[in-house]
């Protein structure tokens, strides 16, 4: 089984204005392609687009403007997790040998209502994200004694990260009295609990460990992969877990031989801040009833460790381009490159992606 590594990476501003999803493509991609020392597009043997918008046909139309004649071309959707998803699909071709060089490029307007499940009937009149992302708060309150301002950390912590990103949707800080005091969406969420959809895109060049060595002096290598879908439906999920984060963690830990103590940086699934908690406790970096505390500290001491660019809350969420944002941050990060936000010292970080109130999650692990 061939090694893999990212070798190039570029993405656009996310912004609240509506977005022209080929000219977003175009952009990132370009970017992405100049990033690397010498990849040229005659060097790409596959083009995978991950998108929630109804447009059609994407990977040739990228394939075309960005003058590439690839083995490999199509999309892939998986609401939330579509980024991550596409990226393990390229891994996937070029690890078996069906590919050596893959561009993966994420894209999303601000307008599209791809984040809605409607096959779910069992959400009835609550099919919007809010409303699960309430539920999921109120349990996580009431079982482990939750607070509102621990809850509102999350948020202030990731606006403030989001300060230092120039890709960012929002650039504006947060104090915890802001989140607390913001507009109530439902009874346990504010509107500073949540992220936010918006246009962007963001690309990623995945390659062989031959061609990464003449692409690039600094190749951040995929050494673990876990992926688990539990179910569509919200309702077979239970309330105080992501069932799904935990398993696909665990096969990416195991597939990656580290344990959860090893990672020093971490891009997790923060599309409401309830997410954050939970996750970080799925994947074994704390507890769920040291959670809060957990968070607390980091925002305290400054430490970055967790959603260095600003997670979801802060950076934006264009569902197709967000796993793809999140993995480039995080190879940022292990090649030294992510200036303010650095942290110091890093050597494996983790990506963590999903979808519909948790009931599929996709984790990687990159080492430098």
């Amino acid at each position: 089984m061939n090694k893999v590594a990212i070798v190039g990476t570029g993405q656009t501003k996310f912004s609240k204005e509506d977005g022209d999803i080929e000219k977003l493509l175009f952009e990132s991609a370009n970017i992405c392609i100049q990033s690397t020392k010498n990849c040229v597009p005659n060097d790409i043997d596959g083009v995978l687009v991950s998108t929630n918008d109804n447009s059609k046909y994407m990977g040739a139309i990228l394939s075309e403007m960005m003058g590439i004649q690839p083995r490999i071309s199509h999309s892939i959707e998986h609401l939330c997790s579509s980024g991550t998803n596409a990226i393990i699909s390229a891994y996937s071709y070029i690890s078996s040998g069906l590919s050596d060089v893959v561009l993966v490029s994420g894209v999303e307007s601000a307008t599209n209502p791809g984040q809605v499940l409607e096959w779910d009937k069992s959400r009835g009149n609550f099919e919007h994200p809010i409303y699960w992302a309430s539920m999921l708060t109120k349990s996580h309150k009431r079982k482990f004694h939750t607070t509102e301002e621990e809850l509102a950390i999350v948020s202030a912590k990731n606006y403030k990260h989001a300060m230092d990103n120039p890709s960012a949707y929002s650039n504006e800080p947060r104090t915890i009295s802001e989140v607390m005091n913001s507009k109530q969406i439902t009874d346990d969420l504010r509107i500073l609990d949540c992220s936010r959809s918006c246009s962007g895109s963001s690309s990623i060049i995945l390659a062989s460990e031959e061609k990464a060595k003449k692409i690039t002096e600094q190749p951040i290598w995929i050494t673990g992969i876990g992926q688990k879908t539990t179910s569509a439906s919200f309702t077979k999920n239970i309330l105080e877990e992501i069932k799904s984060t935990r398993i696909a963690a665990d096969a990416a830990y195991k597939m990656a031989n580290i344990e959860a103590k090893q990672i020093d940086v971490a891009e997790v699934h923060d599309a409401f801040s309830v997410c954050e908690l939970m996750a970080i406790s799925e994947l074994r970096i704390t507890s769920n009833e040291k959670s809060g505390e957990f968070v607390r500290n980091l925002f305290n001491t400054e430490n970055r460790m967790i959603n260095p660019r600003g997670g979801l809350i802060g950076a934006g969420h264009p569902l197709g381009a967000t796993g793809i944002s999140q993995t480039i941050e995080i190879s940022n990060q292990l090649q030294g490159k992510s200036e303010k936000r650095q942290i110091p010292n890093t050597r494996t970080g983790l990506i963590h992606n999903m979808s519909a109130a948790g009931t599929s999650s996709s984790v990687m692990v990159l080492k430098n």
